[in-house]
Order: structure tokens, then C-alpha cells, then sequence
């Protein structure tokens, strides 16, 4: 059976990023395709990169399955690697004993304070050997495969910068998950970028023309939090929310009266997390958030 077929619905896929709280998307998106959901264009940033990355090379492979099992694979390896452990390692020191709340100041005051250097010293990410690992590029780069849309933000200009299937590669998917304060700046063509969730969150535009029949949105971070916060970490949190927010905003105001919009929100799932557990990747964590996402997920009717 193909996939490709000029005759089916276009849908596009718009991921978002949120770090550990991918796994919602993971979820989400694990329930669609087990529903048997086409597309022929994914775009996405940070997380939402690596899993519309890992989905467009397993949907060349086997259609919506082969999409369903290449993103669960990057969530078991990200799981079974415990990405983030010499990080958080690293910070323990400075707040070990605490409390969970004073424990999540630790963590904002120790991004405050301390260079990516300090904090880094070895300058590694280490999503790339994983990647390294996953990425079939071949897949990715199949003049059949559905288009690939990856953002990451300019450093110096601020602007976004999206890349397509032809430049996927590790670096690309690294520049789109490049959080500052923890991991080095990533070197493109000259350019420095750093995570696309700052310009873009996902790139829209290159997915409207033409216009597709249904976009798919999957959000990985709260667009609505009840309360007004009021201690310096809370209102941090929320800044970075609605920061990430804006981009996604200003470019769904672009989209057509006549493609429907499916956004499956995160607010119930993730409202209740802080901003530090973008970083958790323990197993029953990932999997909690995976079982909300396909909850979302099956409350809603995809054409």
C-alpha cells in the first residue's frame, strides 16, 4: 500500500516544544497514527523536531506504523540513555537536601548564576550520540517522504531559521533543541542558533502554502495556567510559557478559514508541572505524560 498518494486529505502535523513534556506530543500523536492518520508535512521545534524527525523517516518506512514505532523508539532510547543525569548531577551539589520547591530555586538561581561553562563543562548535548544513532537520513531525504519543516532561532538576528528534509541532520535537530544556559551554541554555515521554541513554535508559514485540509497541532506546554504567580521562580515559568506562546499565535492568525484547525491542548496535562520538569526524563514521568497525550488525543475527531 502507498502512502503517498496525491489523493489523500493533506494533513500537517505541527509539533511543539517542551523538552521531557514531548511525551505528551509522543502520546498525542502514538494515538492518532494508531487511528490511522496520514500526512505529507510535518514541522515542529525542540522536541517537537526530534519527534516530527523520527515520524516523517518511520512514515517513509511503513506509512502511519512505521511512524508510530520510529517516535516510540526515540522516547524508549531517551528514557533507557537518562538523557539529562550528568546535568542534573552536576547541579545536586547546589541545593542537595532541599525540598522540591526550594529544590526548583536551586535549579532557576543555579541557571542564573552559573555560565552553560560552569554548568557544562565539556560543552556536550547529549541527545546528539542518540541521534547519531536514530536518524535515517536516506529516509528523511526521499524525494516521497513527507516534507520536514525544522525551526531553530538565530542567534545574532533573532530570526527563525527553518530547515527542510535536503539539510536535516544531527546539528539541525541540536540547534533546534539548543537550550542556552544548558548546551553549546550550535554552529551552522557560520550561523549560531540556539532552540526554536524563542522565534518559532513550530514554524507555520512554509506549511500553509499550499494551504493543507487539517492542521494538526499538538502543544507540549500550557497555553492557560489558573493563578497569578507570585514568588520570582512562578513568574519565570510563566514568562517563559507565554514567550514560547507568542510565535505560535502570531502565525496561527495566518491560517485559512477553510483548513480546520485540530489543536490538542496540554493545559489539563502539564499546568501542574514546573518549567524544571522539561528536564525530567525518569520512565514513569515520560509515561505518564504519554498515556495524557493519547487521552487528549481520543477526544477528538481527526478528519
Amino acid at each position: 500500500m502507498s502512502f503517498f498518494t496525491s489523493t489523500r486529505p493533506r494533513n500537517v502535523l505541527a509539533l511543539q516544544g517542551g523538552g521531557a513534556h514531548g511525551a505528551f506530543t509522543w502520546g498525542a500523536l502514538d494515538r492518532l497514527l494508531e487511528n490511522g492518520l496520514t500526512f505529507s508535512a510535518a514541522t515542529g521545534v525542540s522536541s517537537g523536531a526530534l519527534i516530527a524527525a523520527m515520524a516523517v523517516q518511520g512514515y517513509v518506512h511503513n506509512g502511519p506504523n512505521g511512524a508510530r514505532a520510529a517516535v516510540t523508539q526515540l522516547w524508549q532510547r531517551v528514557a533507557d540513555a537518562h538523557i539529562f543525569s550528568n546535568l542534573n548531577s552536576a547541579l545536586d551539589w547546589m541545593w542537595g537536601g532541599l525540598g522540591n520547591d526550594l529544590a526548583w530555586a536551586g535549579i532557576t538561581n543555579a541557571l542564573r548564576l552559573f555560565s552553560p561553562g560552569q554548568l557544562n563543562p565539556f560543552g556536550q548535548n547529549p541527545l546528539g550520540p542518540l541521534l547519531a544513532d536514530l536518524l535515517d537520513l536516506d529516509a528523511i531525504r526521499d524525494a516521497a517522504a513527507p516534507r520536514l519543516y525544522v525551526g531553530a532561532t538565530d542567534v545574532e538576528s533573532g530570526e527563525a531559521r527553518v530547515f527542510t528534509n535536503a539539510e536535516i541532520s544531527v546539528d539541525t535537530l541540536l540547534a533546534s533543541a539548543c537550550i542556552p544556559m544548558m548546551f553549546p551554541t550550535v554552529t551552522i554555515d557560520g550561523r549560531a542558533y540556539w532552540d526554536g521554541g524563542y522565534s518559532c513554535n513550530p514554524p507555520l508559514a512554509p506549511v500553509l502554502t499550499p494551504a493543507p485540509s487539517q492542521l494538526v497541532l499538538i502543544r507540549a506546554q500550557p497555553r492557560a495556567r489558573r493563578g497569578v504567580p507570585s514568588s520570582t521562580v512562578d513568574i519565570l515559568h510563566r514568562l517563559h510559557e507565554i514567550a514560547f506562546q507568542a510565535p505560535l499565535d502570531a502565525e496561527l492568525a495566518l491560517l485559512p478559514s477553510y483548513t480546520r484547525l485540530l489543536d490538542i491542548s496540554a493545559d489539563a496535562a502539564l499546568s501542574q508541572h514546573p518549567l524544571t520538569s522539561k528536564m525530567n526524563v525518569e520512565r514513569s514521568f515520560l509515561d505518564d505524560l504519554f498515556i495524557a497525550g493519547r487521552e487528549a488525543a481520543a477526544r477528538l475527531t481527526v478528519a
